[in-house]
């Protein structure tokens, strides 16, 4: 188990700020002691040279004596004249040689370095500050020092520092820690609720905050998901009760007339009950093949993609059929679709079958091209059209859209009696889909007319 999975959200968020208030502390801390420390340098310098300079004034208007005034500070102060030899210096340095053998350079008439040991002592250091002045015809050298500033830190300082910036890091990681807790109190009730809905009822939602941000589109993103998770599980119940009706009544025929046959086996004549259990299993296996394209088909399962000339496809589909009713065809060549040759051919055989079984007299098939469809971009090299038109009751517009939802009849007419389940156009119009196209029933002075639009594939 790692360190995220034993922390909570908060803790971490609060041990993460808390650690980088307390570099940034750290950080303040020291830049504000060397602060501090390069402070009492600069003010000893500026102190030390203003010594020198008022040496260098006396000495200047030759009021400078052999022995100088001490600063009453530790500070001693040397005049040193052009051939090198002290001439003046405070009563610490009297009788020593010069302090210093370093001299302005040029145009400068000032400079500062560090002397350690010489006339200061052994292991002792001195910030020594010179200074030239002209006099007597030549140039004078004033050398007035103090001792260099250890980098000592006071401790009442270092303890205010180090306290203050525990209490800062406290009470922030403190403040942090409540804030997330109380921004993260929404997340608690989604997970609450969460928590009673997968224990209860799916029609329920999650709160969603009044305050925008990404907990409220979390919120709403859930409500979505939740709302298509309610659709697709009532789809499901829906489907499954649908199917067992269907197969139920093949199901049920075949078990009647195998009992009755059994009941009396001398009246009972294979030669009629034959036929009729064959008749119900063809039904249970169309039933049975068309549950297991639609799984495929929801599943998204891969298919083949090939160039396939859609005219060529429906004539072959036409040519393998015994229909009942006439058929009228007009296929154009060379239409070239990118598809599965069996899904297509099974979407062609589904809208005759629906076409011969709702027809009258004739059914009309027709494959054209067509002009790309101008701002869709699944048509921009054009468009391969099937049209499918039977010349029975049609379908009224405000049910269009009904006979693509699966076992759907529209009346009792049109479906069980005729040999339908109400899953073939459903499958017809999901591999239109599946093969970037569409499946549409468009307006026509009689019956129904499906239109199949797919995209053309381009020219090698």
């Amino acid at each position: 188990m790692g360190f995220g999975d034993r922390w909570s959200v908060k803790n971490r968020i609060a041990l993460f700020t808390g650690t980088v208030v307390a570099l940034l502390c750290i950080a303040f801390s020291v830049v504000l002691v060397w602060s501090l420390h390069r402070a009492a340098q600069e003010s000893l310098l500026r102190e030390v040279t203003a010594t020198g300079g008022r040496v260098a004034y006396l000495v200047d208007h030759g009021q400078a004596g052999s022995v100088l005034l001490p600063s009453g500070r530790d500070q001693p102060v040397q005049v040193v004249d052009p051939q090198g030899r002290v001439r003046s210096a405070t009563p610490d340095m009297a009788g020593k040689p010069p302090m210093a053998t370093f001299h302005p350079s040029p145009p400068s008439r000032k400079a500062t370095r560090e002397v350690c040991g010489g006339v200061f002592g052994p292991d002792r250091c001195y910030t020594v500050v010179a200074q030239e002045v002209y006099s007597n015809g030549g140039d004078w050298t004033v050398y007035s020092a103090a001792p260099s500033q250890p980098f000592d830190v006071p401790p009442g300082l270092v303890a205010g520092l180090i306290v203050g910036s525990a209490l800062v890091t406290a009470a922030i990681a403190y403040g942090t820690q409540r804030s997330v807790r109380r921004a993260l109190l929404p997340v608690r009730a989604i997970r609450a609720e969460l928590d009673e809905i997968n224990a209860s009822d799916l029609g329920r939602r999650v709160p969603v905050p009044e305050a925008k941000g990404d907990i409220h589109d979390l919120a709403q993103s859930i409500n979505y998901t939740l709302d298509r998770l309610e659709e697709t599980l009532e789809q499901q119940r829906r489907f499954t009760s649908d199917a067992s009706h269907e197969l139920r009544s093949p199901i049920t025929a075949i078990r009647a007339q195998v009992e009755d046959a059994l009941r009396a086996p001398q009246e009972s004549d294979l030669r009629e009950i034959g036929p009729a259990v064959l008749k119900s299993l063809d039904r249970l296996q169309a039933i049975a093949s068309d549950l297991l394209m639609l799984a495929r088909l929801d599943a998204g399962a891969p298919c083949e993609r090939e160039r396939l000339d859609l005219g060529r496809l429906v004539s072959a589909e036409l040519d393998a059929r015994r229909p009942h009713k006439k058929i009228v065809s007009q296929l154009a060549p060379d239409v070239i679709v990118r598809g599965d040759r069996v899904r297509l051919g099974r979407l062609v055989t589904n809208l005759l079958d629906n076409a011969e079984r709702h027809a009258a007299t004739t059914v009309r098939v027709e494959v054209r091209r067509e002009d790309p469809y101008g701002g869709d971009p699944r048509f921009r090299s054009g468009v391969a059209v099937l049209e499918v038109l039977d010349d029975g009751a049609g379908i009224a517009r405000d049910q269009r859209d009904l006979v693509f939802q699966r076992f759907t009849r529209l009346d009792s007419a049109r479906s069980r009696n005729a040999g339908g389940a109400g899953l073939g156009l459903p499958i017809a119009r999901q591999i239109a889909e599946s093969h970037g196209g569409t499946l549409t029933i468009m307006d026509s002075p009689s019956g129904a007319r499906f239109l199949l639009c797919l995209p053309l594939c381009r020219e090698p």
